[in-house]
């Protein structure tokens, strides 16, 4: 079973990416949730067996590449993926060369998930 950390400024969106993971019969145990990079950073200092992380790139305080950023200069392995309506292929690739697994485009579907993340997990 994995715990996973969604980090996205929608709380909305939080639980309907959290409902979605369900759906799509990943083996979930723990989700938790930042509202932001920097939220998310401190989720992973009080949550040490995070086992994916799903993040947004557009946030308040701290936006996704720059959680990103962070997260791998601090020698965190964990696979990322990001979940954002920047379909751009330039905002990807940036994301993808600063330390991120794959990515998702909003809207999608349970079976989307299941096919990204299952390999993953």
């Amino acid at each position: 079973m994995a715990n996973i950390l969604i980090v996205d400024d929608s709380s909305t969106m939080r639980k309907i990416i959290s409902r979605s993971l369900r759906q799509a019969g990943l083996p979930v145990d723990e989700i938790y949730e930042a509202g932001d990079g920097i939220e998310g950073l401190n989720a992973l200092a009080n949550v040490k067996n995070v086992n994916l992380i799903l993040s947004d790139i557009n946030m308040p305080n701290m936006d996704g590449l720059e959680f990103i950023k962070q997260v791998r200069a601090n020698g965190n392995t964990v696979p990322i993926v990001m979940i954002t309506t920047e379909g751009g292929e330039e905002i990807i690739k940036e994301a993808m060369s600063s330390g991120a697994s794959d990515s998702i485009k909003k809207p999608f579907t349970p079976e989307q998930l299941q096919e990204k993340l299952g390999g993953l997990l």
